[in-house]
């Protein structure tokens, strides 16, 4: 019974670190910036921001690939799933209340990145990768 509670433990707890470097880095952002996520933002701001939501989330994935040591490219997507999820609801709840970029931006941009980290690992842990 311990064994698999620790089998399926940390492939879970991997998927929650990964989002978590994620979200983190998001909050940290956007609370040093000032600026509020769901209000409108100059271009410059919403470039640099979607690039830094895409760098952490790419980060993300690859450390939930690291951690769960099986079937990276899977751990990966699920980080992208439920950071996508998360984005969505998120949207859901800002239609007609607020800017929608960083959540459209997160579905659209950061999401692949997070399933591309997973992807990422499974090459460098590949013979020659």
């Amino acid at each position: 019974m311990i064994k698999r509670i620790k089998f399926v433990g940390i492939p879970i707890l991997s998927v929650v670190v990964g989002y978590l470097i994620f979200a983190l880095a998001a909050f940290a952002f956007f609370q040093i910036s000032g600026q509020p996520p769901h209000q409108s933002a100059p271009v410059s701001f919403m470039v640099g921001s979607t690039i830094y939501g895409c760098v952490f989330a790419f980060l993300g994935g690859y450390a939930a690939a690291f951690l769960a040591k099986r079937r990276p490219v899977t751990h990966g997507v699920a980080v992208a799933l439920v950071l996508a999820l998360g984005a969505a609801l998120s949207l859901i709840s800002t239609i007609g209340k607020g800017a929608i970029w960083s959540q459209v931006a997160a579905v659209a941009l950061m999401a692949p990145c997070a399933a591309l980290g997973g992807w990422r690992r499974a090459k460098s842990s590949l013979p020659g990768g």
